[in-house]
């Protein structure tokens, strides 16, 4: 049935454009591993240093008070000038979770979330998962009328989750990559594993370090 529809609007004989050259080594390719080492150790110190200091703050980690300030804050519509937040459903959002008190526990999710980022970042382990969460945060933040230094955190960590096959290609991911794979191509554990399960031989191939290239 699909075959049919695909030959009946022409899409049979079309092919997709392949990526620039440029961003398949950029990406793709472990020669420019270094230029994400340095993105990802920057990323990843900016976000362990924040959760370091929320991490030894009692107002974060023990009543959440610091956080409650800061969505009391934000929620409130001026009546002249604009509000911090700009949608009327994230402020909504951030009300509910205040009227519920739910900052006593979100203040250490937080904290202990910033600290991971930074930690999983800087020894380069699941970078693009890792950069994903980050940018999460980032965008939240944003949401919450927040600038500071979150639009060029987020820029970097939308390149790094670009960059990762090859990001932590200096760190943990070097090995962990091939090993685990991903959900649409297992690694070679996986692989093995599977093997060793049906009494067979699987031409499945985990991703090499540099993003199978070389």
């Amino acid at each position: 049935m699909v075959g049919k529809v695909v030959t009946a609007l022409g899409w049979k004989d079309r092919r997709f454009f392949r990526d620039p050259p440029l961003a398949t080594a950029l990406f793709s390719r472990s020669e420019w591993a270094w230029l994400w080492l340095v993105i990802r150790v920057y990323l990843g110190w900016q976000w362990l240093e924040a959760g370091w200091h929320k991490l030894q703050d009692p107002a974060w980690m023990s009543t959440g008070l610091a956080l409650k300030g800061f969505w009391a804050r934000i929620v409130v519509v001026p009546e002249t000038g604009r509000p911090a937040i700009a949608y009327d459903w994230y402020r909504d959002f951030i009300q509910a979770l205040l009227n519920g008190g739910h900052y006593t526990w979100f203040a250490k999710l937080v904290s202990i979330g910033e600290f991971a980022i930074g930690i999983a970042l800087l020894i380069g382990v699941f970078v693009g998962i890792v950069a994903l969460a980050g940018a999460f945060m980032n965008w939240n933040f944003m949401m919450a009328g927040t600038s500071s230094t979150n639009p060029v955190l987020l820029v970097l960590a939308v390149l790094l989750l670009l960059a990762w096959k090859t990001a932590g290609y200096w760190g943990l991911d070097r090995w962990l990559l091939p090993a685990l794979g991903t959900p649409w191509e297992p690694g070679k554990l996986l692989t093995h594993r599977g093997n060793g399960a049906n009494g067979g031989d699987s031409a499945l191939e985990g991703p090499k370090p540099g993003g199978g290239t070389s």
